[in-house]
């Protein structure tokens, strides 16, 4: 029996590795002969470093970086040097949790520690890039990401501008010159599952403005901001870009990318399952089991265990998904690829003890001992 084991991180208790080495031992319980793949799984959002790091031997990286409001914040990333890739989470600079609420105004905050991450692992030999851009602080428009690679940008008056969302009302001309020329040779891949344009009332700043500390006054501004920076780009550039689907993402963050950098905007699970080469491992496959914290009908539209039973089926194999707990609606799933799904809870328990890695840990091997004594008893 061939199985592959492709599950999502357990947020808060066990990582995508932890979580698929106790399936492995609830399989080996029953069938010590089982074929088992591990295959580390993430969506480009929080947890995508760890994932690809521990299940690709990756190299973690700590570096200290400008944070969302100019103080210094150690950020993570991750280096796979078999492909010279580096893994970043924007989130790690520039998250909105890094943020104290009384200080979350979008006009100050900046995605310049986002550079100096891309900087450090294009200095240490990195050319392909996965960024996942979820949960920014940020509405810059990529701006101060691309100041810390060298980019310029001037007022009127040819003065140099600073930091943060309320200069990009401010920029009349850009200039290249002086950017960090290995990035011609660089590719960026950038996780963005939302569909926003740069500006207007489905852009950046409306849509995410509030909920990263903006006012209405505050969106509005942001906003033409957004409109002169994607005029002078279209200027200085000649990319007319503003209403590419995604490029509102991460508060433009995605423009920026988009406008400067050698990127392509895709789905984070799509990128994921392309870099670890899941569907070569799905062949022949019986069983494939995948997962997350938390099993609901947001799951089963497009996160990423819905990605991962999609290339199962393509292959004719088993869907069986295990959680840490399931929803109603979490039928929904069974129609996009799921044969089957169980929630590790099998008893009454706090959350608290629920998430406890031990008890994780045991919960998942229990129910996947008991999920494959079923398949044996009718195989």
């Amino acid at each position: 029996m061939r199985i592959v084991i492709s599950i999502d991180s357990l947020k808060g208790s066990l990582s995508s590795i932890e979580a698929a080495n106790a399936i492995k031992k609830g399989i080996l319980n029953v069938d010590n002969n089982a074929e088992i793949v591990i295959m580390p799984l993430a969506d480009g959002g929080e947890g995508t470093v760890d994932a690809l790091v521990e299940g690709m031997n990756g190299e973690e990286q700590l570096i200290s970086v400008t944070g969302a409001i100019d103080e210094k914040v150690n950020a993570k990333y991750g280096i796979l040097r078999d492909t010279n890739t580096a893994i970043i989470e924007m989130a790690q600079a520039s998250g909105l949790p890094l943020v104290p609420q009384e200080l979350r105004n979008p006009l100050n905050t900046t995605t310049y520690g986002v550079g100096e991450i891309i900087k450090e692992a294009i200095e240490k030999g990195c050319r392909n890039f996965i960024v996942g851009i979820g949960g920014s602080a940020t509405n810059d428009g990529g701006v101060g990401m691309l100041q810390a690679l060298g980019f310029e940008f001037y007022d009127e008056n040819g003065n140099l501008l600073g930091l943060g969302g309320k200069v990009l009302n401010q920029i009349k001309s850009i200039k290249v010159d002086n950017r960090l020329k290995e990035l011609d040779e660089c590719n960026f891949k950038i996780a963005c599952d939302v569909n926003n344009p740069l500006y207007g009332e489905n852009g950046a700043a409306h849509i995410y403005g509030p909920q990263k500390g903006a006012t209405k006054e505050i969106v509005e501004e942001l906003d033409r901001g957004l409109i002169n920076f994607a005029e002078v780009v279209k200027k200085d550039l000649g990319k007319d870009i503003a209403n590419v689907a995604g490029v509102g993402a991460a508060g433009g963050l995605g423009f920026g990318f988009l406008a400067f950098l050698n990127s392509k905007l895709e789905s984070g699970i799509k990128i994921i399952l392309d870099e670890i080469k899941l569907e070569d491992v799905m062949k022949g496959a019986d069983f494939v089991i995948t997962g997350e914290g938390r099993l609901d009908n947001q799951t089963a539209m497009g996160k990423a265990p819905i990605g991962v039973a999609k290339l199962a089926k393509k292959y004719g194999a088993k869907v069986i998904a295990i959680a840490g707990c399931t929803t109603e609606d979490a039928v929904k799933c069974n129609e996009e690829g799921i044969d089957a799904y169980f929630s590790i809870v099998n008893s009454s328990m706090t959350i608290e003890e629920a998430m406890d890695k031990e008890n994780a840990t045991n919960n998942m091997i229990s129910t996947t001992t008991q999920i494959f004594n079923l398949i044996k008893a009718v195989l």
